[in-house]
């Protein structure tokens, strides 16, 4: 009798047995948790500090808002504050980009910067009149409601530089500028509606990008970062708020310390498995 001809994973020719049949050598390829980070602790800890970042400038713009309603604060110094600060920001974020040689990929001059803002404040206040009227047939406690439900999309949904399918920088912006348009269209002058909504565009699409680059370019800024922005947000809401205050404190600190722990602990559970039913994937 002839030897048995040995099985060979093809599905092109007939073999005497079912298309679905493996041999006893299937599994030798199956490997697990191949790419599985390691991570260490305090780098978890530093890193965690782009989500409570961005969670502070929410709160910080809630904070604004209340005080705009309430009259705590002029629009007129909202605007010129958050524009001398948008300044100096602006300053030094292309100084950064000097002093490391990174390359102007487009041909954008400080004129061109210059004359996008003149656009913008000239659009914004001339529409701040139909932001006032926009809602009228709306309840505040929907806006409000609206309002939240776009804030928590603005951080669920914010680019915090990770690669997964939940990010989408576009929509993260939207949802925040959706939401002050909200607010806005609640208080009291269009001098309010303008500043408000200036400040949003401020706080939502240029700070992200600061904070990023000093994140890149500068050491220790990202602690420095956190630690800033989180004492400040605190203390800025404890002036409306005490409780909120404490709640936003002990979210930073979960946030911060407790969910890397967590992270960590998690690791030694994960099963991921690689094997032969995988797509092939053709390497160079």
């Amino acid at each position: 009798m002839a030897d048995k001809k040995k099985w060979k994973k093809i599905l092109y020719e007939n073999q005497g047995v079912p298309d679905n049949y493996v041999d006893e050598t299937f599994l030798d390829e199956m490997r697990k948790n191949v790419y599985t980070r390691e991570y260490e602790y305090w780098n978890v800890v530093k890193e965690s500090g782009t989500l409570t970042q961005q969670a502070s400038s929410v709160c910080i713009f809630v904070v604004i808002f209340i005080y705009m309603d309430n009259n705590s604060i002029k629009p007129e110094i909202l605007f010129i504050v958050s524009s001398i600060l948008t300044l100096i920001g602006y300053i030094v974020y292309h100084v950064i980009s000097h002093n490391n040689g990174i390359a102007q990929g487009n041909s954008r001059t400080w004129w061109d910067d210059f004359k996008t803002c003149v656009i913008f404040i000239g659009f914004g206040f001339g529409l701040s009149p139909v932001l006032m009227t926009l809602t009228d047939t709306i309840s505040t406690d929907t806006i409000y409601a609206m309002t939240a439900f776009m804030l928590i999309a603005n951080v669920i949904f914010h680019d915090y530089s990770a690669t997964a399918p939940v990010v989408s920088g576009a929509l993260s912006l939207n949802a925040a500028i959706f939401a002050s348009v909200c607010l806005a269209s609640r208080l009291h002058t269009t001098w309010h509606a303008f500043a408000t909504v200036s400040f949003a565009v401020e706080i939502f699409a240029l700070w992200p990008e600061f904070r990023r680059k000093l994140k890149k370019n500068v050491q220790y800024s990202q602690v420095t970062m956190t630690i800033t922005l989180g004492v400040a947000t605190s203390v800025s809401i404890a002036t409306v708020s005490l409780t909120g205050a404490v709640i936003f404190s002990l979210l930073h600190i979960f946030v911060t310390f407790i969910c890397p722990a967590w992270l960590i602990s998690l690791q030694p559970y994960k099963n991921n498995i690689y094997g032969p039913w995988d797509e092939a994937v053709i390497e160079k």
